[in-house]
């Protein structure tokens, strides 16, 4: 049975969630489900540009959106504490993971993370989705990236690192989001085979202005570099943040300063750009 959400709705919000919910009378997993069923979900493209060379995008971040009935679009954010743990925290998994790849399937440029979380590697319908994609579009294997986050991954660190083993074998991708947040086990770590570490925001954010998370990233990004991992700093919201972060040798930016999320990225440029 779906959780009811403990979500307080306030009439006079602007928020785009609250006033999806409070005019249908409904709680938030109900509004999901809804929109799943109804395939209104779209996915907005966020750049992770290099910390060098601002200019190159390494690879984007698939960022799931829900359209609410009045089109407009509400962020995973808004809703996956409620749906996180139920099944419908799996179909959101399996949409954005079937978007992904047919956007990589359009746009053989493209280079893309997709977020999951370790529950849906033993969810069938997320593993056809992927084992599906992968045979009818064999060349997106190398240009799909998974990202789960900290505190996923160590819910069942051997199903992940076992998983990853055999996703590795076919050519994909992974990163480890909001690094630094969560209890990952250093033992575990070196276990994991993880291509890419994305540094929490709580330590990035106006990082130029907090000294402790200054030394705090620098012993992260030296703990990524000695596995031999590649760096995301997230987050990034000011040009110091940037300057400061990319003298700490992080290897790529993301935030707002360096892009906001996009349902028309560069790509899709024919049509009117809409952030998300």
């Amino acid at each position: 049975m779906a959780q009811q959400s403990n979500r307080t709705i306030n009439s006079g919000s602007t928020d785009p969630l609250s006033h999806a919910v409070s005019s249908r009378d409904s709680n938030v997993v109900t509004m999901v489900d809804e929109a799943l069923t109804m395939n209104r979900c779209v996915l907005a493209f966020q750049p992770i540009v290099q910390a060098n060379n601002r200019t190159h995008t390494a690879f984007y971040e698939g960022l799931i959106r829900v359209v609410d009935t009045n089109g407009r679009f509400i962020p995973a954010k808004d809703f996956m504490n409620d749906v996180e743990d139920i099944e419908t925290g799996r179909r959101i998994d399996c949409a954005s993971l079937q978007m992904g790849i047919n956007a990589l399937a359009a746009e053989p440029r493209l280079r893309l993370s997709i977020n999951m979380s370790a529950r849906s590697i033993g969810y069938r319908q997320w593993l056809a989705t992927l084992e599906d994609g992968l045979a009818e579009h064999p060349d997106v294997a190398a240009r799909l990236i998974l990202e789960i986050t900290e505190s996923s991954a160590m819910t069942t660190p051997e199903l992940v690192v076992s998983f990853m083993k055999d996703m590795h074998a076919k050519g994909l991708s992974f990163a480890l989001d909001d690094f630094g947040a969560g209890q990952t086990s250093f033992r575990y770590l070196k276990d994991f085979f993880f291509d890419i570490l994305k540094i929490s925001g709580q330590f990035t954010k106006n990082i130029g202005k907090n000294p402790d998370n200054q030394v705090l990233a620098q012993a992260l990004i030296g703990i990524a570099n000695h596995f031999e991992m590649f760096t995301v700093a997230e987050n990034v919201e000011s040009e110091a943040d940037a300057r400061l972060l990319t003298s700490l040798n992080v290897d790529c930016l993301q935030g707002y300063h360096l892009g906001r999320p996009s349902v028309t990225p560069p790509w899709r440029q024919s049509r009117p750009r809409q952030q998300a």
